[in-house]
């Protein structure tokens, strides 16, 4: 088995941004959990599943994630598809197949393959409750959902993008709430994970406290 590290937390703590830089530093494969969802929508539009086939035909879906010249890339049955997985079809096919029970064991299934094959940082909301339990290290990354919005904000202000900061927040209120009432694997901290309230802290403070957890 790899070296596994799960990074659970609310949407707007980081998480993605900590994964990756973590992932870099310690020469780990980082695993974009939410390309792999993407990548079996692109697999059901390819075999134009009805809503009703989605059952039976990802069961055809192959997904592992890779690098080539330093570019993490996703592979489906073998084929690069980093090129299709991001259009608006499949984000949309995504949105449809993503809360699928099936989908989200077969995805669970592939994502355990690549932990046991490879060292890996994995985030999201269920990771270390369902997807790793077995991590070495678990960390429950989160941040206030004022901090949380404001982070946004400078994101989207900084694209040109219009936004507003009470709407923001409200929204991410409104995510938490739901992520952690959903009936499949809710959002939760883990009995075994490590707290890390990111409110007053860089990026770097985080990810030098989440590969000091490797190290104990």
């Amino acid at each position: 088995m790899g070296f596994n590290i799960a990074i659970d937390g609310p949407a707007g703590a980081g998480k993605s941004t900590i994964a990756r830089k973590i992932a870099a530093k310690k020469g780990y494969i980082y695993v974009d959990t939410g390309a792999m969802y993407r990548a079996m929508a692109l697999y059901l539009l390819r075999e134009k599943a009805a809503p009703d086939q989605i059952n039976e035909k990802c069961e055809g879906a192959d997904i592992t994630i890779g690098y080539e010249n330093g570019e993490q890339v996703v592979y489906l049955n073998g084929e690069n598809v980093n090129p299709y997985i991001r259009s608006e079809e499949v984000g949309r096919m995504a949105s449809v197949s993503s809360p699928n029970p099936r989908v989200r064991e077969k995805l669970t299934q592939l994502q355990q393959k690549l932990a046991a094959d490879a060292d890996v940082v994995m985030d999201g909301r269920d990771i270390g409750t369902c997807v790793l339990p077995g991590a070495q290290v678990k960390v429950y990354l989160t941040a206030d959902s004022h901090e949380r919005a404001l982070r946004r904000y400078k994101e989207l202000s900084d694209k040109g993008e219009a936004c507003d900061l009470a709407t923001i927040e409200r929204d991410i209120i409104e995510r938490d709430r739901q992520d952690m009432t959903r009936e499949i694997s809710p959002l939760m901290q883990a009995e075994d994970a490590v707290l890390i309230d990111s409110s007053h802290m860089s990026i770097d403070e985080v990810v030098e406290a989440v590969v000091a957890l490797c190290a104990t």
